[in-house]
């Protein structure tokens, strides 16, 4: 790397290993705690490339981008922030900021953003029109998150939403995917404009198709739950796209299903499939996040207290059980619950028994962790291949189900060791114990990223 880094963070840990690094990469590096210095460094002309912390002791680093951008067109920054929200990304994004890692961060991964920053020349941004403002930064969105999937599934978002690609979001039902669509409108450049969620009954008759678009007028359609419609439906859905012309809206589609499962079983259209898939975002399930069920937990608790109910925590032992129990219906079943807690609980701290009480009218009660007294994994397994076989209704799944089933086991299991090793593939091998170049063969087949890392708070 070659160039100079202007390093904005009020973390003296985090500006010592940057400011190594980097110079050991070959970068000249200034790096300050303070926004007022680094806008300074800027205006000065200092810096090929800026990496910023959002809040800071004299102000918020997202702030200063527009400012940036006008005194020093080109300049990229990179925003850092443990502010793990989806409103980050996409404020970063909105102020137009090279990239956007959470903390903690990666290091290797950081550098190479920053190379590369230092590497391409950005393109100064073109003169914008009038617009409707954004949404405000405070919106009440419960898409919350510091697991790795989430910051990914934020970024990605943030990259998208200016796009006119098409969006498959896929994902659990409660797992928030409208949610999502939604955030992607509200914060594009179509925001001033309709958002219109499409269901089967929508597109019946020789006029339906055609109502939907002119209820667009060239905002954003969302065609919930597309793995459901029928086959009348799904040709509905094809030619109405066929025929879009000039200022079509953004087409977006939700599913629950897995639907290249249901296009191989030949019940979901192909050509339907690929105009919807442009870009693919998968929302994970709330047990695959757990480190963020107690954020969502306190984000609905304070949500509760501004609407004007009784103001209430969750004793210790009460948030361990939230945490270890499975939420089959996701978000939104926690967000109920939640809710529920709030008015039914009798004092301000919520306690474990009256956890136990709402949970065990819930459906699936299913706890991740803690449950049944020694159960094996094969006794899980079977559990869970049960209830998938249970879910098809009588009718048998869709023929290559033991690769499929397999591929669902192996895959978290080499990610997960992986992880525990760092990524060293030669002892990941080892604990797995299996051949190396086995390993290596199934993390292509698989399509698992490796990334050889430690972890910087």
């Amino acid at each position: 790397m070659d160039g100079t880094v202007l390093v904005a963070d009020d973390d003296r840990t985090i500006r010592t290993v940057l400011t190594q690094a980097l110079t050991r990469a070959g970068c000249k590096v200034h790096a300050t705690s303070s926004l007022v210095t680094l806008m300074r460094w800027v205006d000065e002309g200092k810096g090929d490339l800026v990496i910023s912390d959002v809040i800071m002791p004299d102000g918020n680093g997202l702030d200063q981008l527009p400012k940036i951008s006008l005194a020093r067109p080109g300049l990229p920054v990179i925003v850092i922030s443990a502010q793990n929200t989806i409103m980050t990304a996409i404020q970063a994004a909105e102020a137009e900021a090279y990239d956007y890692l959470p903390k903690p961060f990666d290091l290797p991964d950081l550098m190479k953003r920053a190379a590369r920053a230092l590497e391409v020349k950005r393109r100064v941004p073109s003169a914008k029109g009038e617009e409707s403002a954004a949404p405000d930064a405070s919106g009440d969105l419960p898409l919350v998150g510091r697991t790795p999937a989430m910051q990914a599934l934020y970024r990605l978002v943030a990259r998208v939403m200016n796009t006119a690609l098409p969006v498959l979001i896929t994902g659990e039902s409660g797992t928030g995917k409208s949610l999502i669509a939604k955030a992607i409108h509200d914060f594009s450049d179509r925001r001033s404009l309709p958002f219109v969620t499409v269901s089967a009954s929508d597109l019946q008759g020789a006029d339906g198709p055609s109502m939907v678009i002119t209820r667009a007028r060239g905002g954003s359609i969302l065609f919930d739950e597309v793995g459901d419609l029928d086959e009348d439906a799904q040709a509905r859905i094809v030619r109405m796209l066929d025929a879009l012309g000039d200022n079509a809206p953004r087409i977006m589609s939700s599913s629950q299903t897995d639907l290249m499962s249901r296009m191989e079983a030949g019940l979901f259209r192909e050509d339907l499939f690929y105009r919807l898939s442009g870009v693919s975002i998968n929302v994970p399930a709330l047990r695959e996040r757990v480190d963020d069920i107690p954020l969502l937990a306190e984000h609905f608790l304070a949500r509760a207290e501004r609407d004007g109910l009784p103001a209430r925590r969750l004793a210790p032992s009460a948030l361990d059980l939230v945490r270890t129990y499975s939420w089959p219906g996701n978000v939104r079943q926690l967000e109920n619950a939640i809710r529920r807690l709030v008015v039914t609980a009798t004092e301000e701290e919520i306690l474990r028994p009256e956890i136990e009480a709402v949970l065990g009218n819930q459906p699936a009660m299913e706890p991740l962790r803690g449950g049944a007294e020694g159960e094996k994994l094969n006794t899980s397994v079977a559990k869970h291949l049960r209830r998938y076989f249970d879910l098809h209704g009588g009718v048998l799944p869709p023929p290559g189900l033991y690769q499929r089933i397999l591929r669902e086991v192996e895959t978290p299991l080499i990610e997960i060791a992986l992880d525990a090793t760092g990524g060293n593939q030669a002892k990941c091998a080892d604990l797995l114990g299996i051949n190396r170049n086995t390993l290596r063969k199934k993390i292509t087949d698989l399509d698992i990223r490796v990334t050889r890392r430690r972890k910087l708070m």
